[in-house]
């Protein structure tokens, strides 16, 4: 499927989550529930956190600790979920996503793993493990990132559609690679910001697309910030979390007997992806 008609799937998708709104409180504490564990789990993972989604809800759900699992895994998971609230928050503020923002976000995923690195720049040069591409040296960092938050709030960025947006925040942001380390988890809540300041769910990238997701951001800084595999990635993952909500909404007690527009094509096109 072409990326302009995957898009268009998006809207239409989109128009029908926003004829549920508002949405049942019920349904909302069930997503957010739901949300808050998958994507830190695998945002985790894909960082090489080897805590299980189920092992993950255990930690956040009711406060365990796993046996044979590190102390800075248990509070990986907990400063994701920290920070999911804080983007959440944040899509609620017409205030614009400023370097502060970031350093915040930073500064929550890190600070139970590395409190001295928590929230700074990285002042060392670095480069992709696994590959030759060298990031930016540490010296341009400033410049780069107020460069970058200024394309973020600009009316460029602003114009594009709401996936390719988050799509090449994401990119720009893990190329210029501010931090030393947590700069995937932090491109990724700064993507999901992004998706729910435009009324998106969250969109997670599975562990078990690790390596589609690595090749993609590969292959752009390859060939010139080509980032239509990665635009076709996070399409994807933005249309599966679309459909459960849609899923999840559309059987909720609530919604019975609703004549909502769209609602039986929806019901219809839900079928034929089997989530209904």
């Amino acid at each position: 499927m072409a990326i302009s008609d995957n898009l268009r799937q998006l809207d239409k998708l989109k128009t029908w989550l926003d004829s549920f709104r508002p949405f049942p409180p019920s349904v909302v504490a069930e997503l957010k529930k739901l949300y808050d564990v998958r994507f830190t789990y695998h945002s985790n993972a894909i960082e090489g956190n080897t805590l299980t989604q189920s092992e993950t809800e255990m930690v956040l759900e009711h406060g365990l600790t796993i046996g044979g699992k590190t102390l800075a895994e248990h509070l990986e998971v907990i400063g994701h979920k920290e920070a999911i609230d804080y983007i959440e928050q944040l899509a609620g503020q017409e205030t614009v996503i400023s370097e502060r923002e970031i350093k915040d976000l930073h500064g929550l995923i890190m600070r139970g793993v590395d409190r001295d690195e928590a929230g700074h720049y990285r002042t060392l040069d670095v480069r992709a493990a696994g590959t030759e591409h060298v990031y930016p040296p540490h010296f341009q960092l400033q410049d780069l990132m107020t460069d970058f938050v200024e394309w973020l709030n600009s009316e460029t960025a602003k114009r594009l559609h709401p996936v390719e947006y988050a799509t090449e925040a994401h990119y720009r942001f893990v190329s210029i690679h501010p931090f030393r380390d947590g700069n995937g988890r932090v491109g990724r809540l700064l993507m999901n910001l992004i998706l729910l300041k435009h009324g998106y769910p969250i969109a997670v990238i599975t562990n078990q697309r690790r390596k589609q997701y690595i090749d993609a951001l590969v292959y752009a800084q390859e060939n010139n910030d080509d980032a239509s595999s990665l635009l076709e990635l996070f399409a994807d993952a933005s249309r599966e979390s679309l459909i459960e909500y849609l899923q999840m909404l559309s059987t909720a007690e609530e919604s019975k007997g609703n004549e909502m527009p769209f609602y039986r094509e929806m019901l219809e096109t839900l079928k034929i992806h089997g989530k209904a």
